[in-house]
Parts: structure tokens; C-alpha cells; sequence
């Protein structure tokens, strides 16, 4: 796992900027560090040393250096690449995956990316043509950003390693923060900094002659099969077994996350290694460590585990979004980056579950109760009115249920996370910052391409583009490589994504259970209280933190910040906190998107610096 970031244009002391550049991601590759500088290019790279130890940094040229590469991921079908390329004629310096990505370009050009199979975002500079390819992996493991910006164009995989390059104009997006509010992540494609983008999953980019070209080169496809049931869980176990194997490709040490549900808890059961980590909190309900210690006591691991309390989180909520590089409010960021940092202590590579829900149909939303199917019994024209008028009701209990029964899925259905609705987040937000894309602009076109699936399968479609990309995967890159680890997701697999749009809908989501048929493979591997024990989904008690007056006096003290009223109505927001605080609502999910942001905003524009560790970044 590594870092890179480089530019495209005329600068004085192109090395120095470069080095500060990658001096801002080493956490991303504390091992070693290359550049390639020629003319106007500039690439620089941060390694973890994962795979060939010893010869593995990187840039990696071709035979002629006409071909430079840097690169961030794992290829796991790299071996029967490496093999059939060697058979047309090329010629490898190292055993490292990252070549293969050189000499695929030169046998396939940008076809490459189809034959992949892994994670990855990777640069590409073909010397000759002066033309540079990128490109980012099909399901989004792995970020890639980028920056056309005062003659210089900009590209990385975290936008902070923009901050020293002098052509940058360091501005922020205003369009981003209503959405943000809404779906509690960066959802847009311009970031949160003005003019700066997310190269979306699945999509290759070319910049030549000062323009930039991006095309798509896989969309997902979910064509269910008529099979035995037997026989697609068969296909998943094996598939994901297989997966599992290739995703252990390692030369360092490899662990597993494990949380009680049964996504983690199948990849710990199949790879099985020395050690499993789990973090809690000690609030009842939101712990996990118990069930993952009896499930790794069942399997014979060692479960290295932590309780973790609201001070030190609290300590690190600035390094947190600091790492992030864009606001983001998962409550579940928070115990992930105390979980990696606990795994580092002991390995350098980990498994985890992620992916799971989205290709097999795992969350709760995709289910149907049985009195909302009795609901849908009632004729159309008797829903639909109720369904619209519900729509525009504030969040009160029947609601949901009104508009799942009346409404179409693309009517109320945005993803895993709905925190202000449009209409709230406009009542908070000051004009400047009201003008950002509708809910029904971002969600629409995913909904237009499933227009043809069933309802399970469009939630799953419109998940698979925004939520996993920008939410779960985004969450686990950066919390991984905040500590200098590699967290790989063997159920974000192209084989395992090949038999999970085989499963009918039926199968994915039924009367009995979310992930059915997935779960009839784990219980193959598992005992049955874990196949079968319900998703909880990493919970963190900022309901009771928010109410603890040492915690609402430090929030508000965000809230009443002088900087805060330029984004908020300051009377609103500290409403909202103060009905919680005093038990009258539950508005943490807000509270906590709002604080969040502010968090971020300080850190990122307010600091004059930061320290990490040992490293001191310069923000401004």
C-alpha cells in the first residue's frame, strides 16, 4: 500500500515542491520514497512495503524507461498477467505486482484496466506520446484526486499533498456543504475544495495537450439466474473462499478486523490468522468485543481488543477529519481509526468485511416488514397521496413507513444515511450556501441507468455508486493509512462481485433475513449464532456523549464560534443542540454533521498548523 501525488506544469524548484508534497502523505508509505521529475512532470511516491521488499519502489519503468508508473493498491491476478506477458516478450526487473501495470499498458494501452483484478488508483506518464493515464479501480477501494488549477494540473491520493504546490488556491466549495448535510459525506464530485475532483470508481482518465479525458470502463450489472439455491451458495462460498486467498497475498503480516457481524466474521473464519482486532466502547450497546471474542475463542485466534472512552476520541477528532481531507460525519470513523491503530501495533496488512452488504443485499432499508407488505396490498391510488403528503411532513413517527408504502423507490430512498432533510438544511444554512446540487440530482441518473431492476436491486445500485464510494470505502482507506496500514475487502472482489449479481432478489432479501443467501455460506464456515446475528454496524454512543456536559460545552463552543455564523443560523443549530442535550429530541446525527464540519473547517482553514505525530503539515 502507498501514497502518490505529482503535477503537470512549469514550476520553480520543482524538487523541493515535490518533496513537500510527498512529505504530506507519508503516512501512506513510511517505508521509502521515489520521485521521477523531467521537464514539466513531476511524480512522487510513498511505499509501505507489502510485496518484493526489497525491490518494489517505485516510479517502475518499462525496458526503455519510456513508460513511468506510480501506483497505490494490490493486483491480485498480477501472477497470470506477469506470465502472459513475459510470453509476448516483455522483460521484468522485480516480482512486484506494480510492474505488470507498465507492461499491460504497453501490450493493451488503456484496455489494462479491464484485465485488472484488485484495488487501485495508479499514474501512468508515456514519455513519448507526453501523455498521462489514470486510472481508479471498479469499485473505488482506493481514492485518486485531481486539480487543473492557475496552468498546473494536480493529482494524488489525498488532496492535502495539493497544499504545498504554489499553483494551488487553497478555496472552499460552497456547493458541497447542503449535500453534506443531507447525506452525512462528500457526495459530489468537486470536493469540498473549490476545484478539486474525486476521479469516480470505475473510470480511466487521460490528460494530454492540457485536457483531460475520463471515460467509464465498468458499470455494475445484476443479472439474477434461475440456479438451485443450493447451488448459488455453493458459488458463494467457493468464489468468496477463492477471494479470500488471493487477498492474503502478502510478504508481511496479515490480520482481520472483526466486529459480531457475520461480514467480518466470514472473512475471519476463512483466512483465519494469528490475530483479530476489535474495539468497543463501554456505554451497553454499543460494544462488540464480546461476540467477536467468542467467535475468535471458537476459531482459535487471538482477539486483540480495546475499550475505548470519549476523551481520547474526543482528543482526536481534528487528526481524524485532518485525515479524512473532507468533512465526514460516520459516527463510525471514530472507532475505525482507533482499530487501525491498534492492528498496526502487530500487522501491516488486514482484512475486513466492507462490500458485503452492498453486493448481497445486507441493510435494513432493502428489507420489507410484514406490515408494510400488507401496506402495499392497498390499491396505488390510496398510498400515493398519503406517500406524497408524508413527504413533506418534518421527521415524525409514520413517515418513513407512508413513503416506503406510497412512494417510489427513487422517491424517498437515498442511501444508508439521511440526516437533514433538503428542507431542514436550508433552514440552518446562510444563503451563500444554499445553491449546492438537489438530493434528486445526485441520486437520479443511478436511478435512471437501474430503472429496469426491481426495488432491493436499485437500492443496491444506487448504494454501490455513492454510499460505498464515498462513505464506506472512503472511511476505510483513510482511517487504514492514517497508521500506515493495508485494509483489503475480499468481498469487493470482481470474481465475488460476478456471483452476487447472479443471487435473484429474493434470495439477496426475503421474509426471513437480509443477505440470505449469503448468509447460508457463511454458515458454513460459522457457527450459527454469527451467521446469523444481526448487522449492528461499528455504533458509537455520541447520543450520550453530546448529553455529557463536558461534550456539549466543547461542541458548543464550535457553535457559537464568530467563523461559524458565515455557514450557519447560529440560533438554529444551537437549538438543535440543546434539545438534545436536555433530552427533548434526539438530534445527535445532527448535531454531530454540524460539529463535524466545523471540526474540519478549523483544521483546515483556521490552523496555521498541524502536527501528526513527528510531522508538522503547514495548512496555510
Amino acid at each position: 500500500m502507498c501514497g502518490f501525488t505529482g503535477f503537470i506544469g512549469k514550476t520553480e524548484n520543482p524538487n523541493e515542491i515535490l518533496e513537500q508534497m510527498t512529505e504530506k502523505i507519508v503516512h501512506r508509505g513510511p517505508d521509502s520514497s521515489g520521485q521521477f521529475i523531467e521537464g514539466d512532470i513531476a511524480l512522487g511516491f510513498r511505499r509501505l512495503s507489502i510485496i518484493d521488499l526489497e525491490h518494489g519502489s517505485q516510479p517502475i519503468y518499462n525496458e526503455d524507461q519510456s513508460v513511468v508508473l506510480i501506483f497505490n493498491g494490490e493486483i491480485y491476478n498480477f501472477q497470470e498477467l506477469r506470465e502472459a506477458l513475459i510470453q509476448n516478450g516483455h522483460t521484468f526487473q522485480t516480482h512486484t505486482d506494480s510492474e505488470v501495470l507498465v507492461h499491460g499498458y504497453e501490450e493493451f494501452g488503456e484496455a489494462i484496466v479491464e484485465k485488472l483484478r484488485g484495488m487501485f488508483a495508479f499514474v501512468i506518464w508515456d514519455k513519448s506520446k507526453k501523455k498521462l493515464f489514470a486510472a481508479r479501480d471498479m469499485f473505488g477501494i482506493k481514492p485518486f484526486y485531481y486539480s487543473q488549477m492557475n496552468d498546473s494540473f494536480l493529482f494524488g491520493s489525498e488532496i492535502k499533498s495539493f497544499l504545498p504546490h504554489p499553483h494551488f488556491k487553497k478555496e472552499l466549495n460552497k456547493d458541497a456543504l447542503k449535500p453534506y448535510l443531507t447525506f452525512q459525506y462528500p457526495v459530489l464530485n468537486e470536493t469540498f475544495f473549490k476545484g478539486v475532483f474525486k476521479l469516480p470508481a470505475a473510470h480511466y482518465m487521460v490528460y494530454q495537450d492540457g485536457e483531460i479525458e475520463i471515460n467509464r470502463y465498468w458499470t455494475p450489472q445484476f443479472n439474477p439466474t434461475d440456479d438451485s439455491l443450493e447451488h448459488i451458495v455453493n458459488g458463494i462460498d467457493q468464489t468468496f473462499r477463492e477471494s479470500v486467498h488471493a487477498h492474503q497475498m502478502s510478504d508481511v503480516k496479515v490480520g482481520s478486523f472483526l466486529s459480531s457481524g457475520v461480514d467480518s466474521s466470514y472473512v475471519a473464519s476463512v483466512l483465519k490468522p494469528n490475530k483479530t482486532f476489535t474495539v468497543g466502547f463501554s456505554d451497553q450497546n454499543f460494544s462488540e468485543i464480546d461476540n467477536a471474542k467468542l467467535l475468535s475463542d471458537h476459531l482459535g485466534i487471538e482477539n486483540v481488543n480495546q475499550v475505548l472512552n470519549p476523551d481520547e476520541c474526543f482528543d482526536k477528532l481534528e487528526e481524524i477529519q485532518y485525515m479524512m481531507d473532507e468533512p465526514h460525519s460516520n459516527p463510525s470513523i471514530v472507532p475505525l481509526y482507533f482499530l487501525s491503530e491498534l492492528a498496526s501495533r502487530d500487522v501491516t496488512v488486514v482484512l475486513s468485511g466492507e462490500g458485503a452488504d452492498e453486493l448481497f443485499g445486507g441493510y435494513a432499508e432493502y428489507e420489507t416488514s410484514p406490515l408494510l407488505r400488507k401496506y402495499k396490498k392497498l390499491p396505488s391510488f390510496f398510498r400515493k397521496p398519503l406517500g406524497m403528503i408524508a413527504k413533506q411532513l418534518p421527521n415524525i413517527k409514520g413517515k418513513n413507513f407512508l413513503m416506503r408504502g406510497g412512494l417510489p423507490v427513487d422517491e424517498w430512498f437515498i442511501g444508508q444515511a439521511k440526516i437533514f432533510s433538503e428542507q431542514e438544511a436550508s433552514g440552518i444554512l446562510r444563503d451563500d450556501y444554499l445553491d449546492g446540487p438537489s438530493v434528486k440530482d445526485l441520486v437520479g441518473p443511478h436511478f435512471e441507468k437501474a430503472k429496469d431492476y426491481d426495488d432491493v436491486t436499485k437500492m443496491q445500485y444506487l448504494d454501490l455508486q455513492l454510499w460505498l464510494v464515498d462513505d464506506i470505502l472512503l472511511k476505510a482507506d483513510k482511517m487504514s493509512m492514517a497508521h500506515s496500514i493495508e485494509l483489503r475487502v475480499p468481498f469487493l472482489d470482481k470474481k465475488v462481485m460476478e456471483v452476487a449479481a447472479e443471487v435473484p432478489s429474493h434470495y439477496r432479501v426475503n421474509e426471513k433475513d437480509t443477505k440470505y443467501a449469503l448468509r447460508l455460506a457463511a454458515a458454513r464456515a460459522l457457527p450459527e449464532e454469527s451467521a446469523n446475528r444481526k448487522k449492528i454496524g461499528f455504533p458509537v454512543p455520541i447520543r450520550n456523549w453530546i448529553r455529557d456536559e463536558q461534550y456539549y460545552e466543547k461542541i458548543k463552543a464550535y457553535f457559537m464560534d464568530d467563523d461559524t455564523k458565515q455557514f450557519f443560523n447560529q440560533e438554529e443549530i444551537m437549538q438543535l443542540l440543546n434539545d438534545h442535550y436536555e433530552g427533548k429530541k434526539n438530534h445527535g446525527r445532527k448535531v454531530w454533521t454540524i460539529f463535524m464540519f466545523l471540526v474540519w473547517y478549523k483544521t483546515y482553514f483556521k490552523d496555521i498548523s498541524y502536527s501528526y505525530e513527528n510531522e508538522l503539515y503547514q495548512l496555510t
